[in-house]
């Protein structure tokens, strides 16, 4: 690799390198110790040791070339190399091109000056593109190198970053280098002779946390595979672990989570993966999530400054975050003070109080946000100006307000904009009203105490919007979450649920989106609008609104819009309720984009087949319970009674267990708080219920405490009728449990547990995915072991082997080929079995190095033909259970059952003749083969994995349940008999002769292996006698050239040189003599009760053979194998 020349003084370097060649310019240098005997001794062990610690690669690579001037002591480090080829290429390369051209330079300097000039350009021109978006690309390039050459991986492997760290084996702290890439986490140490080289891989870590103890003052722990590392003696270790959180949790989507990384475009690209890139995505998805942006927002600036709070005469400081679409602020002071400017909003950006360096950004609520304080802020201003190309003329705010509808308004003023965009005449199919207004409209005449206070609540909202501005662009303060903790009016409650989720931004940047919607999905038949339309009914049912027509009919539509919108959620449980309680108090449109705020960004992974997003709010919920209700969980034998009792609570947002009236108050806390609020809620009723718990004997009666305590929560301030509330129609025998009131419940859930801050919430959250992820994957394994368990006679540990060097295969491939067209990645929407498959290419790299018969010539072949007869549905795809039963017949079966095996790998449809491209290459098969090959024979092959997953899974067929297509599957696999061999094809010749050919390559270094080609000899000879009589007796006056003379084989076998020579004449002459008859063919049971004459042949197929040996082998080889790929 050829190196930014660096001064050398030589007389130092001495000490270190050995000199291999020199001339006139150039000096070629080995690193002393490395390639010696004894690795060079002391010296050898100590530059070693220099090596690992020191950052500099012209000092870790073995080779170097450096330039010299005549005269001079300084020289100047050129080039370096991993290994004598690689420096000998470099060294011919100035020789044939840089010598010569040296003579014509006058002066030394001339000659250093052009050296270091050819350098530099065969530098910018090798890495042309590559190191661009790095940092500092001469230091990483280096890194790249190191990490290369100590880890052998592919090219592909894109390394992100690397740090200095000290790793603990045992109590000894190994000072070395970590190393980030996009699919493995590695280490490399050499001290004193003692090298360590860690590889772990980012799908196998199911913990990775930041820890310290009495030893460690600050470490990074890593458990994978149940073995815990740790990293320790980081620079900067917070970096560090963001850097390998990102990296873990972008892997776990790649591999595990398909439809969240296909959607997302950033990631889909591992070779676009860069440490800066890394750091940049996880502000701006910090900046979204805080303010409830849409997730397409990207973070491009951010500015300390102050903001001037005019409600309050003081300036509150803070950071001012700028994206696309969006200017927000968020104070840094204790204040909780926040403010959302659309760009859509801005009229006017203008430089105010230039002394203060000040910025005024007005909008059309007629409201001016002055900040000051501002870096550059002459070039903000002309940034900002030339976003939302905002002036200050009248005419161009008139304008601005027709485009865009008055979002910051009230959402009557949204809901007219759009009616009149988008809506046309559909006004009669979608509701524009809320069901709340129809069904209980406020008596204004009338007012009762609850009303009364309701009216009080609506006055101190408007006190608020006209102190804090009204719409998207108010100031949120503390005083905002006291009134939303005290539950927001009936009147107010959707516009203030759409304004605080962020879905009003949604909404406003996609008019008469619903609508569309709304019309093509309307009169689809899936499996979603199957589940929707039984689960209408039992939304609400209480409820008068959705015991009617009305109700019902703007249920169905937003829940068959969203399915539409978001096939990969389609529809799930539990979206329902949320949905119907939406609808009461959100017109159909807003009820719309509130469930999208929900599903897409405030609850992700949520409404999903393995609701692996709510699993992961549960063991966040568990660590919280640890910290802050130990007596409970030292009381608790199982944690996962309070994941089973809290699912419905997070999945509804505790709509399912409370009465509505108290429900809704959760809600109101929900879209301001977002998830911090449910965690809260759930602690507080923990605690509330603390001593009655601790009192529980088993699970069902801690069950019935909490049930019994919700019923108890009321909402006395609700002014919805009798007949609505749920908690009024309670009867009077349950009046032992205290009323509680939900205002109180969540006001003290606010005091005692308010200090839970969002950004320890979001780490909690990545650092239980992982692990999730890794008990769902368990859970899978478990299945599908106990499934395979009972075909196969291997033990539990050796099958749970196999099934892990299955499951790396398939992921070895998804690493390097994300687009493979053929390889799927893990979709848990498949049955067990079918959630991994690997293709014909992964399935040679498992038989070489599992398979018994892997030593044969044709090995390749033979793999193949394995392939094909496992794959019966023709998709170029075999499960688990397909692998470990023909490794089964391989190691455990009997001498027929592996002779049936071989008969059939030698008989369609497995068998197909193979000629490989390139002779030179023997029976070695490229890539391309193999899968010309494996495709043979196969419909369409575009369609396989299509056409599979109806196969396997019935349920994908036109979107409905197919019953009858399972319980036929079902049947056949109960009703698969034992394979009579009777009922084997014949084996023609062309085939017989490829058999024969097989067995004795599979008899090759054998310690009989003369027996055994004598004993196949006499088999085949045998065979044909047998066939020929049989033809004669069929037909006598046919006469027939007997093969037999052809066939003999000499009572001497020619030993040791001459023995491939004889197999090969006597195949030849075999197929020649076969070539004369078309007809010839043989049954299996003529072959096998052939083989059972040769005592040999008994002996070799009743061989045992120690799959355990392989297993360990295939461990250690398999990522070499697939690196040499």
């Amino acid at each position: 690799m050829w190196l930014k020349p660096e001064e050398v003084l030589l007389k130092n370097a001495l000490k270190l390198w050995v000199q291999e060649r020199s001339n006139q310019y150039f000096v070629l240098q080995r690193r002393r110790g490395y390639g010696e005997e004894g690795a060079g001794g002391l010296a050898g062990l100590l530059v070693g040791t220099l090596d690992a610690v020191l950052d500099s690669t012209s000092k870790v690579a073995p080779f170097r070339i450096l330039h010299q001037t005549p005269d001079s002591q300084v020289y100047w480090s050129i080039a370096c190399g991993s290994s004598r080829e690689e420096i000998t290429e470099h060294w011919n390369w100035l020789e044939h091109n840089v010598m010569n051209t040296l003579s014509v330079f006058d002066s030394n300097e001339d000659i250093t000056s052009f050296v270091q000039g050819k350098i530099r350009g065969l530098i910018a021109e090798e890495g042309k593109g590559s190191f661009v978006k790095e940092d500092d690309p001469e230091k990483f390039r280096e890194g790249l190198m190191k990490f290369e050459k100590c880890f052998g991986l592919p090219e592909q492997e894109k390394l992100v970053t690397y740090y200095s760290c000290s790793y603990w084996k045992g109590r000894v702290p190994c000072q070395g280098w970590l190393y980030l890439s996009t699919n493995f986490l590695s280490f490399y140490s050499f001290l004193l002779g003692a090298e360590i080289k860690l590889i772990i891989s980012w799908d196998e870590i199911s913990k990775l946390e930041k820890t310290s103890n009495v030893i460690l003052t600050e470490s990074i722990h890593v458990c994978s595979r149940g073995e815990d590392h740790y990293f320790s003696m980081f620079l900067h270790i917070s970096e560090t672990f963001l850097l390998m959180e990102q990296l873990a949790n972008y892997a776990v989507k790649r591999l595990f989570d398909k439809e969240t990384f296909e959607n997302d475009l950033v990631l889909h690209d591992p070779l676009q993966i860069t440490k800066r890139g890394l750091e940049s995505r996880a502000h701006s998805e910090q900046f979204s999530a805080f303010f409830r942006l849409p997730k397409e927002e990207t973070l491009k600036e951010v500015h300390e400054c102050f903001l001037w709070v005019p409600f309050s005469h003081y300036n509150t400081h803070g950071k001012m975050c700028i994206s696309e679409n969006y200017i927000c602020f968020a104070s840094q002071d204790g204040s909780l003070c926040s403010v959302i400017i659309p760009l859509r909003e801005v009229t006017g950006v203008d430089k105010a109080d230039p002394a203060n360096r000040g910025v005024s950004i007005s909008t059309k609520g007629k409201t001016a946000f002055r900040f000051t304080e501002v870096r550059d802020f002459e070039q903000l201003v002309a940034k900002l100006r030339m976003k939302c190309n905002a002036t200050s003329s009248p005419q161009h705010i008139i304008n601005t307000e027709v485009a865009a509808g008055s979002a910051s308004g009230s959402t009557k003023d949204v809901d007219v904009g759009l009616s009149k965009m988008g809506q046309r005449d559909n006004s009669k199919t979608v509701s524009t009203e809320a069901l709340m207004t129809v069904y209980h409209p406020q008596d204004a005449e009338n007012l009762d105490s609850k009303m009364l206070k309701e009216k009080m609540k609506e006055q101190s909202w408007n006190i608020l919007f006209v102190e804090r501005g009204h719409g998207v662009s108010m100031f949120r303060t503390k005083k905002t979450r006291d009134l939303v903790v005290r539950g927001i009016p009936e009147a107010l409650r959707g516009e203030l649920w759409l304004l605080f989720s962020g879905a009003v931004n949604d909404m406003a940047s996609n008019p008469g989106y619903y609508t569309e919607l709304v019309e093509k999905s309307l009169g689809t038949c899936t499996l979603a609008t199957d589940e929707i339309e039984r689960d209408l009914r039992r939304s609400l049912p209480e409820h008068p609104a959705f015991q009617s027509d009305t109700g019902i009919s703007a249920l169905r539509r937003v829940l068959t819009a969203y399915a539409y919108r978001n096939p990969q959620i389609g529809y799930c449980q539990a979206m329902n309720i949320l949905t119907s309680v939406l609808l009461l108090y959100a017109k159909e449109e807003e009820a719309f984009w509130l469930l999208v705020a929900v599903c897409e960004r405030m609850l992700p992974d949520y409404f999903n087949r393995r609701i692996i997003g709510a699993l992961v709010d549960q063991a966040v919920f568990e660590e919280l319970i640890r910290v802050h209700l130990p007596q409970l969980t030292d009381h608790m034998t199982d944690m996962t009674f309070f994941s089973s009792v809290s699912l419905s609570w997070f999945l509804t947002l505790f709509i399912s267990v409370l009465p509505i009236e108290s429900a809704v108050n959760v809600v109101d806390c929900f879209f301001y708080d977002g998830i911090k609020a449910i965690l809260q809620l759930g602690l507080a009723v923990l605690e509330y219920n603390m001593e009655k718990l601790l009192t529980c004997k088993d699970d069902a009666e801690a069950v019935t405490v909490l049930n019994r305590f919700f019923d108890s929560v009321t909402n006395k301030d609700s002014p919805l009728p009798p007949a609505v509330q749920q908690g009024s129609n309670l009867s009077d025998t349950k009046s032992d449990h205290p009323k509680v009131d939900i205002t109180d419940l969540i006001r003290e859930s606010n005091e005692r547990y308010g200090d839970i801050r969002y950004e320890d919430v979001e780490s909690m959250r990545c650092r239980n995915r992982l692990y999730v992820i890794q008990a769902l994957e368990s859970t899978t394994k478990q299945n599908v072991l106990r499934v395979v368990s009972q075909d196969v006679k291997f033990s539990p540990s050796d099958l749970e082997e196999l099934y892990e060097l299955f499951k790396k295969e398939h992921f070895l491939s998804c690493y390097w080929n994300v687009n493979s067209p053929v390889l799927q990645h893990h979709d848990a929407s498949l049955p067990y079995l079918e959630q991994y498959r690997i293709d014909c290419q992964q399935f040679r790299v498992l038989c070489h190095l599992l398979s018994p018969w892997s030593h044969c010539a044709n090995r390749d072949s033979l793999a193949l033909w394995t392939f094909r007869l496992m794959d019966e549905s023709s998709n170029c795809l075999i499960n688990f259970k397909q692998f470990a039963c023909v490794l089964d017949t391989m190691y455990n079966g009997s001498l027929t059952d592996k002779l049936k095996l071989l008969f059939k790998l030698h008989i369609p449809p497995a068998f197909t003749e193979v000629e490989s491209l390139s002779p030179s290459k023997g029976g070695d098969l490229s890539k391309e083969e193999l899968i010309h090959f494996s495709q043979l024979g196969v419909s369409y092959v575009g369609d396989s994995l299509e056409s599979d997953s109806l196969k396997s899974s019935p349920e994908k067929v036109k979107g409905k349940v197919d019953i009858q297509a399972y319980l036929k599957q079902w049947q056949d696999e109960l009703l698969k008999k034992e394979e009579n061999i009777k009922d084997l094809p014949r084996m023609n010749q062309s085939q017989f002769i490829q058999f024969s050919k097989t067995l004795y390559n599979l008899f090759h270094g054998d310690p009989e292996e003369e027996l055994l080609y004598r004993a196949i000899a006499v088999v085949t000879s045998l065979l044909l006698k047998m066939e020929e009589v049989g033809r004669r007796l069929q037909n006598p006056t046919s006469p027939v050239k007997s093969p037999v003379a052809v066939t003999e084989v000499p009572a001497e076998i020619p030993r040791q040189g001459q023995e491939e020579s004889s197999s090969e004449q006597t195949e030849g002459s075999r197929a020649q003599s076969l070539k004369g008859s078309h007809e010839w063919s043989f049954a299996f049971e003529q072959i096998l009760a052939s083989l059972l004459n040769e005592p040999a042949l008994v002996r070799f197929f009743e061989k045992p053979h120690d799959i355990k040996v392989k297993i360990e082998s295939a461990k250690n080889l398999q990522l070499k194998v697939r690196t040499r790929m």
